[in-house]
C-alpha cells in the first residue's frame, strides 16, 4: 500500500486552519468543513480522511460528511493513488476558482430562492385589492436590485480571470472613469 508522504505542520499552517475554520463559521460554513478545505488547500499531496482525522482531531464521521459537503461545492475532489484503495482527496487551490465556486453555491442556495419568493410576494402585493404602496415599492426596489446583482454575476462569470483580477485591482480608478465620462452616483 503507498501511503502519501507525511509532512509536519508548521505554527503558520495551523493558525490559518484554525482561522479558516473560524471565519467559515461566521460565513455559515461548519467549522470542520472550512477546517478540512484549508488543510487540503495547503497539503502538498492528497490526503485520505483516516489522515484528515488525525491532523484536525476531528471525529472520522464528522470528516466524512465534511467532505461530502465539499465534493458537492467542487472545492475538493477525489483522487486515485496507485496501490491505496483508500479514497484521497486534494483541493482546488486556484483562488479565483475557489472565489468563483463559492460565490455560484451562494447564489444557487441563497440569492436565487430569494428572488423567487420577493417575485412571488411582489405579485401577490399587486393582486391586492389594496396593497400597501410603501411595502410594494420598498419589494420592488429590492427585487430590482437583486435582478442587478443577478445579472452584474452572470456578467463576471464571463469575464476572464486575468481582466477581473485587473478589473477588481482598479477599485476606485473605475469610480473616477465613471465622473469622467458623466456618469454620476446617484
Amino acid at each position: 500500500m503507498t501511503e502519501t508522504k507525511e509532512y509536519s505542520e508548521s505554527a503558520a499552517q495551523t493558525q490559518f486552519i484554525l482561522y479558516w475554520g473560524d471565519m467559515g463559521s461566521q460565513w455559515g460554513v461548519n467549522r470542520s468543513v472550512a477546517q478540512i478545505q484549508a488543510l487540503l488547500f495547503l497539503s502538498s499531496s492528497p490526503l485520505n480522511a483516516e489522515q484528515i482525522s488525525e491532523r484536525l482531531g476531528i471525529a472520522r464521521s464528522n470528516v466524512s460528511n465534511s467532505l461530502k459537503e465539499l465534493v458537492a461545492w467542487k472545492l475538493i475532489r477525489r483522487v486515485p493513488i496507485h496501490g491505496d484503495r483508500r479514497e484521497h482527496f486534494e483541493a482546488e487551490c486556484d483562488v479565483w476558482e475557489i472565489a468563483t465556486r463559492v460565490a455560484q453555491g451562494r447564489k444557487e442556495r441563497e440569492i436565487d430562492p430569494a428572488m423567487q419568493v420577493l417575485s412571488d410576494c411582489v405579485a401577490a402585493a399587486e393582486a391586492e385589492n389594496d396593497p400597501n404602496p410603501t411595502a410594494l415599492a420598498r419589494m420592488k426596489e429590492m427585487q430590482e436590485f437583486l435582478n442587478v446583482v443577478d445579472s452584474w454575476y452572470d456578467q463576471m462569470l464571463d469575464v476572464p480571470k486575468s481582466k477581473l483580477k485587473m478589473l477588481m485591482k482598479m477599485g476606485n480608478k473605475v469610480i473616477s472613469l465613471l465622473t469622467i465620462t458623466g456618469k454620476k452616483s446617484e
